[in-house]
């Protein structure tokens, strides 16, 4: 098992200070999601740099933007990473990627986003949704990544944006 990927680390290093104590809960969220994605479908060569390059910015926009609705400012750091690192021509299947990595339903149109998905559900709801993956090998990623708090984060997250918005608390999730 990997534990570490240095396109992750050059990435999310760049944003150390606006994640601040949420740093190592973050990271350690892109790591088991990545490990989640490898899992679910063999990623090499471009495929594997895109879930990296997907995974480091997926979420980033709550701390960066502040906001818990932060799929665009996601995807807005993700677009600047990849015109600024000369893959311009990825920007469509990464925006994909992080604009319905909170889809309920499949994603019919991208494998590697509907693979991305799985993983995404898989971390968010601690293994409970396995998409296929063996319970051990999830087991294993959870324990080899701690959760370091992200999750309790996203309930009080969650809490914040239901008092201020009580008819839309969660703006990322998508049907």
């Amino acid at each position: 098992m990997e534990t570490h990927f240095g396109q992750v680390e050059e990435i999310l290093g760049g944003w150390r200070e606006a994640l601040g104590e949420a740093f190592p809960a973050y990271r350690n969220h892109v790591y088991r999601v990545l490990h989640f994605a490898f899992a679910l479908r063999e990623c090499h060569g471009e495929e594997r740099e895109k879930m990296i390059i997907a995974a480091s910015f997926h979420d980033l926009g709550i701390w960066t933007a502040n906001t818990y609705d932060y799929l665009a400012p996601s995807i807005s750091l993700a677009r600047d990473y990849l015109r600024d690192t000369g893959r311009e021509n990825w920007v469509a299947e990464i925006d994909l990627i992080i604009e319905f990595h909170h889809k309920f339903r499949a994603i019919k149109t991208s494998g590697l986003a509907e693979t991305f998905r799985r993983a995404d559900w898989i971390d968010v709801s601690k293994g409970l949704l396995r998409f296929g993956l063996p319970r051990e090998t999830i087991r294993t990623i959870l324990k080899a990544f701690p959760n370091a708090g992200f999750h309790r984060e996203l309930v009080r997250l969650t809490r914040e944006e239901f008092k201020k918005h009580p008819l839309n608390p969660l703006p990322m999730m998508k049907w």
